[in-house]
Formats: structure tokens, sequence, C-alpha cells
């Protein structure tokens, strides 16, 4: 299994290994509780240098993206991001991505790192079919390490010498970090404020460890998968995957279909969009402690009417939380469910996502 330029220090720290997305990952270092709050109350350090940095680069860059993704990469102010999705001409979701536009002409797409083939192939052949030359996967070039938690920029601005109280949400800016160049990029995957720190792979292990001697704690993909379903933050081969469609995944909002360009799946998902959607993403509430997990099946009295995505006893909130594709007709908020947890019934209520929001 691949491994990233940290493993040895993750082994260092005690840590547990796990495969995600075909890497051998650290799951956690002293208990999924304590990290997962670690986020919520200080800052913690999160490895993610798995996931697949691509460059998009040139006169045309802009116009093709527009054309790849089904985002206007167009309007993206230079030191803005923006939420994407990749899709098929079905209208298959590939993947979910984050778009940087660096300058003018060179944009950042970061992709999960089980998809990463996935989406290249995806990208350079429609750069192929544009006449674009300008997609370079340079995602071994790199670390990508993410500092989350409401004192994450206090404590990262100790070691960066650009003003990061500058960068709102979803930018991105060059500076330092402890002296090495690096891409500061205001996003996360944990309801938190925070940075993801792209620098080179030769840095990895100097700037770690200079982030953990400020006193952020380490964390590992247990406590971020936690912290991410609180947020209602959908994960790649749970929420998302070939199957599903962005209106079923409440993400309409993010296929642009009302600009006058074509691009990938266009028409697919203008049939999409007015379509009644069989099975909807909605989130789910519980009492107790018992937690619905993912591919617990859902009924409305001896009706099957869906199945769990993702599910957790929340750490934050301390009742159950679960995201699942339920029957439209069971999706209002309001609406009561039954899961299935190993042969007993668990009474759920229909909640608007996310569960959890930061306090500003």
């Amino acid at each position: 299994m691949p491994q990233t330029p940290l493993h040895a220090e993750h082994a260092r720290l005690g840590a547990s290994f796990t495969d995600f997305g075909g890497w051998d990952m650290p799951v956690r270092y002293s208990s999924d509780l304590a990290e997962h709050e670690a986020v919520r109350t200080s800052a913690g350090l999160f490895d993610i240098s798995h996931m697949a940095e691509i460059f998009v680069s040139g006169p045309q860059a802009a116009s093709f993206l527009d054309y790849a993704l089904v985002i206007q990469s167009s309007a993206i102010a230079v030191g803005k991001a923006k939420y994407a999705l990749i899709c098929n001409s079905q209208g298959g979701i590939i993947d979910d991505l984050i778009v940087y536009r660096l300058a003018e002409d060179q944009f950042l797409v970061i992709a999960n790192a089980g998809n990463r083939h996935a989406v290249v192939e995806a990208l350079k052949e429609r750069a192929t079919f544009q006449g674009f030359v300008g997609v370079e996967d340079r995602s071994d070039d790199f670390a990508l390490l993410a500092v989350q938690g409401p004192t994450a920029t206090q404590l990262l601005q100790k070691v960066v010498d650009i003003d990061l109280s500058q960068l709102p949400y979803y930018s991105i800016a060059q500076g330092k970090v402890s002296g090495v160049d690096a891409y500061l990029c205001r996003t996360g995957y944990t309801g938190e404020d925070g940075f993801e720190v792209l620098i080179p792979a030769t840095a990895a292990v100097k700037i770690f460890n200079e982030l953990l001697g400020l006193g952020i704690t380490p964390c590992g993909l247990a406590s971020r998968d936690t912290l991410r379903l609180e947020a209602g933050m959908p994960l790649y081969g749970h929420e998302l995957n070939l199957e599903t469609n962005p209106f079923q995944a409440g993400l309409g909002r993010v296929v642009k279909l009302d600009r006058d360009e074509d691009f990938v799946g266009k028409s697919a998902m203008a049939q999409l969009a007015e379509k009644s959607q069989d099975q909807v993403l909605v989130g789910l509430v519980g009492t107790g402690k018992r937690a619905a997990r993912a591919d617990y099946e859902i009924f409305s009295g001896e009706k099957s009417i869906g199945k769990v995505t993702s599910g957790a006893l929340s750490p934050s909130l301390g009742y159950p939380v679960a995201m699942a594709y339920v029957s439209k007709d069971f999706a209002e908020v309001g609406d009561q469910v039954e899961v299935d947890i190993r042969g007993t019934r668990l009474a759920m209520t229909v909640v608007k996502l996310p569960f959890y929001k930061r306090s500003k």
C-alpha cells in the first residue's frame, strides 16, 4: 500500500493504521474522542498527503475546466476556491473536488486519494477532446497537512509569514511556513475554521513536527470521519459514487446549468434536474447511544425505504446521527423512520443538514 512521506512519523507517535483509499493511513493516535474534541475546542493536525494535486495551466485553462467540471471555473476569482464535482456523461459523480484559482491561467484541483487516477484520466481525456495540454498530476511532489479548529489560525500564524486573518473562507495564498514555500488554503473537512497547507513532500517531516511543536494535536482518520459527518459533509464511496447524481445528493446547487457553454454531462443533468429523484440524501438523528452505521437498512413500518451511508454516535452532540438515502416520500424534515441495528429498530427523525455548526 502507498504511504505518505510522514508514515514513519505517525508510527513514532504510536498511531494505529488502516487502509483508506488504498493508502496505509493513521486512523488514531490516542483515542477517537480525544482527537475529535481537540478539533472542536482547540486545534488538530491531519496528514492528508494521500489527496491528489492536479495543476491545470495555460491560456485556455479556465475554459477547459468550464467544460470538464459542472461548475463555472472561469467565474472563480484569483486567490479564491470553489467546491466542485466531476461527473460522467450520464451525470454520475466521478469525484467531488476543490478548485483553487492560483492565477488567471492556472488552477489547482484537489481530488480524493482513491479517485486520483479516475480524475486524472477523465481530465486528460477531456483535455485531448478540447485540444488542451495543460493537465499535470503533481500529487507525488506534495504533502498536504490540515490544521483545523478554533485556535488553528492563531497557532499556524506563529510559523507563517503572511497575515492569515486576511484570507477569507475558501481562499488560497502563497507564503512560507517555517521558511518553506507553501500554499495556504482556508478550507477543511471538519466543520471548523482552519487551513490546508500544501508543501513540498521533501519538507513534510520538518513542517509536521514544527506544527506539533506548537501544541497542535495529531489526529487520525477516525476523528476526521466523525467531524465531517457532524458537519454534514459527504464522503466519496459513502454518500457519493458513480451511481448517484448531484440532485440525489443535495448538490444540485453546484451544477451550473444556466450557462451557455456545454460541459460534460450537461444534457443528462438538465433532465435529472427536472426529474423527481426516487432516493435522496437526508440527515437522521436518534436518541440513546446506539449508532446507525453504514449500510444499515431503513424502514417505515415493514417497508424498506433506504440505507444509511454514514453514521456514528456524535461525540459533540451526544446522540446518534446519520446520513442516508431514503425514498423521497419519507425525506421531509420531521419524518419518522426506523433503522435496523442488528435486529433492533432505532427510531430516527429526518433533519436538515448539517448536524453541527461552529460558533462564529
